[in-house]
């Protein structure tokens, strides 16, 4: 059985036409537009003059007109209602109600010809959100952070959706304007030259594309096709993908898609969300939208999915009847650490015991639940991953998700103290799957990352009293609601920007070094030559986990990680059972050293026959690589 490759070949950039919107041909501007229930389109400019567009096949209005400039203001007049902007706009630089900008992405001049994107394989993601990333939350500031990110040792770029959305703040999943980057963030050009400094700086750039509905405030969509959207979704109007018109529907998406890969030289695309995908459960649109990009991308694509079946049908091959992606966020590894060192256990982490040795079974196979009963979800839940590659399971210690949907905003490493913060991020980035670094978690950000909105009268009003709905069952809010932080509130937002200035003090700046560290010794010993051939994790005892990886090269990485407490912990590795096996061992990495730790404890290990022993005075981790004499 094989699975999806990530390599893909297509036509360049310049040849890319779109399918919706309105594009440039020499000196004639071309607009196609969707509109099945409309009788009649008139094309708008700002100076009044407007053209009737002409009605083809399936509810398809097409125009052209000669002599327009990038720039200039258009909209629609829909059966003499409007002018309404264009759905898919380019820029919408007044905001989502208003009508739209024309943009020719071809006058951006790109100098990245020679970029290569690192392999699945080399990646490790570093989640952003462009509001909060800078203390102006604009992509021309975010940009002067890569270097700073690159240092780091990280290599892909994850961006929080960008797609225009209504008012100045938004976590991006309220998106409205599907092609068109967020006004506040800056211009389709500011995202090109982020995209552009990513690349010099040796960064892919990941896009997050949301396609299981679209905001609840300023989607013009059912205006041009009532049929584009349902209701009855969680968080706006839900996509549909079903019959009648699902097939244009399924269009209007896939060339959103192509249009991010093509007009901004994206290296991939995560697909929030796809189990809520309005499709029957068939996963149709997946399987459609990653034949299409394989088939038309013109760069080496990453397609990720945020899906949380485990089901092993995402990452299969479409010529095995899978859906063809290349990896999927894999939150088990979250859920049993998070239970584990901090002990939550409301909610979905019910189903998740936290133990070492459930941790340990999440490690050497990417995903724990396989088939075995939900106590959360009451069913059965996952698959077998068989055929799949770890470094397909991407993981994390927090993510976007699991940060800003707790009430408070908070993160892991302000639930627990520094060392156990250490311990873990060392098991993270021991690990064969693919590491996922939230923004600001690399130096122990204080700051939180909050749920914020931005939306006009009776809606925020909405927003604001169903947060605190939300959270009115726990007992620290249950008399005193207005504890849960108001998402409409501009200091919920302002509070959620990194400090940058943290990396200069301690003990941040410990912990940046500790990541900087980790991740070399992941770059230049656990990923060379051919990573992991053979991974075993196994749990000494209940606070203690073991992961060894036999490299391609003989060579054994062994991370020894106290997560709880204090101790002595024997183990026998697995490499070693059965006869002695000598290896000479380098300590390559120690959370007790004094560059990693401000107050370092002494640490102790050895070994004794084939049996190895560490001695933690608290939490902490050694990772230590042995060869033969």
């Amino acid at each position: 059985m094989s699975v999806a490759t990530s390599v893909v070949q297509g036509t360049s950039t310049r040849s890319w036409q779109p399918s919706f919107g309105a594009w440039r041909e020499g000196d004639t501007w071309h607009f196609r537009v969707w509109a099945p229930a409309a009788l009649t389109l008139d094309l708008v400019l700002r100076d009044g003059s407007s053209r009737p567009l002409v009605r083809g096949p399936d509810g398809m209005f097409m125009t052209s007109w000669p002599g327009l400039r990038s720039g200039d203001r258009y909209g629609y007049r829909i059966d003499g209602k409007g002018p309404y902007p264009d759905v898919a706009s380019r820029s919408q630089p007044d905001g989502v109600h208003e009508v739209s900008e024309l943009i020719d992405p071809d006058e951006y001049q790109w100098g990245d010809d020679d970029w290569q994107a690192p392999s699945l394989a080399d990646a490790v993601i570093y989640e952003l959100h462009i509001g909060t990333f800078t203390p102006s939350g604009t992509f021309v500031e975010a940009a002067t952070k890569l270097p700073t990110l690159a240092a780091l040792g990280v290599n892909v770029i994850e961006v929080m959706p960008v797609a225009a959305f209504a008012g100045t703040r938004n976590w991006g999943y309220d998106g409205v304007a599907l092609y068109a980057p967020a006004a506040c963030y800056g211009t389709p050009d500011d995202f090109r030259d982020f995209v552009a400094a990513a690349h010099a700086n040796g960064l892919a750039v990941v896009l997050d594309v949301v396609y299981n509905h679209v905001g609840p405030e300023g989607a013009y969509h059912g205006q041009y096709a009532p049929t584009f959207m349902s209701t009855g979704g969680d968080w706006g109007g839900v996509i549909d993908f079903q019959d009648p018109d699902g097939a244009n529907v399924r269009s209007f998406c896939i060339d959103n898609a192509l249009h991010w890969l093509h007009e901004y030289h994206l290296d991939g695309l995560r697909l929030d969300a796809t189990h809520a995908y309005h499709d029957g459960g068939t996963r149709a649109f997946v399987r459609e939208l990653s034949a299409a990009v394989r088939a038309r991308a013109s760069r080496k694509v990453l397609l990720i999915a945020e899906d949380d079946r485990n089901d092993i049908n995402l990452l299969r091959g479409t010529e095995d009847g899978g859906i063809g992606l290349d990896a999927v966020w894999a939150d088990d590894f979250h859920h049993q650490m998070r239970r584990l060192v901090a002990g939550d256990c409301d909610g979905y982490f019910e189903s998740y015991t936290g133990t070492t040795a459930a941790l340990a079974d999440t490690i050497e196979h990417g995903w724990f639940f396989r088939g075995q009963w939900s106590s959360y979800h009451g069913r059965e839940r996952g698959t077998e991953p068989i055929g799949a590659r770890l470094e397909q399971f991407i993981v994390c210690l927090q993510n976007h998700d699991q940060v800003g949907n707790r009430a408070m905003g908070d993160r892991l490493h302000h639930s627990i103290d520094l060392a156990a913060w250490r311990a873990a991020s060392v098991v993270l980035l021991s690990m064969p799957e693919t590491p996922l670094l939230f923004m600001g978690q690399e130096w122990a950000a204080t700051s939180p990352f909050r749920y914020f909105t931005d939306h006009a009268g009776e809606l925020g009003e909405a927003v604001t009293d169903g947060r605190r709905r939300e959270f009115a069952g726990f007992p620290a809010f249950r008399d005193h609601p207005e504890r849960v932080p108001d998402p409409q509130a501009v200091d919920t937002f302002a509070s959620s920007r990194l400090h940058w200035d943290e990396l200069l003090r301690e003990p941040h700046a410990c912990v940046w070094r500790l990541y900087q560290r980790m991740l070399a010794i992941r770059r230049e010993q656990l990923k060379a030559p051919g990573g992991p051939a053979v991974v075993h994790a196994q749990a000494p005892d209940d606070d203690t986990l073991v992961i060894e990886c036999v490299l391609g090269d003989g060579r054994v990485a062994l991370c020894v990680a106290r997560l709880r407490g204090r101790g002595r912990v024997d183990y026998l590795p697995t490499f070693a059972r059965g006869g002695a096996c000598h290896l000479v061992w380098t300590i390559h990495c120690s959370t007790e050293e004094r560059q990693y730790a401000c107050d370092p404890y002494r640490l102790m290990w050895g070994v004794e026959g084939e049996r190895h022993w560490a001695e933690f005075q608290r939490p902490g981790a050694l990772l230590m690589i042995g060869a033969r004499e």
